[in-house]
């Protein structure tokens, strides 16, 4: 991805992170106890962050399988606890194995 393309996604996360946790701050006068209201600010960066990839992980290879086959893996490693260089790395080699096996198919 070119970079011209990239800043406004990453410009447009960091604002929506921000602001999503300002403006409770700033509206607010006492100190936030509920923690419906404390859950919510604290996971919604993470949630940003996954709609925001999700998407684009299963448009950057040549075929979506191979893409699912990555997130599988990835998925996968995560879940047995792995380090993220580890599961970045996996589900690289899982894709790229994948787009072997379909270039090899037809």
């Amino acid at each position: 991805m070119k970079f011209d393309a990239f800043l406004p996604y990453l410009l447009t996360m960091a604002l929506v992170t921000y602001l999503v946790r300002a403006v409770p701050l700033v509206l607010m006068k006492k100190k936030i106890e509920n923690r419906f209201v404390l859950s919510f600010l604290y996971y919604m960066p993470y949630a940003v962050l996954s709609v925001m990839t999700v998407p684009a992980v299963f448009f950057a290879t040549g075929h979506v399988l191979s893409a699912a086959a990555g997130v599988v893996v990835a998925l996968v490693l995560a879940f047995r606890k792995r380090d993220l260089l580890t599961v970045a790395i996996g589900a690289s080699v899982g894709v790229f194995f994948a787009q072997l096996l379909l270039q090899m198919m037809g």
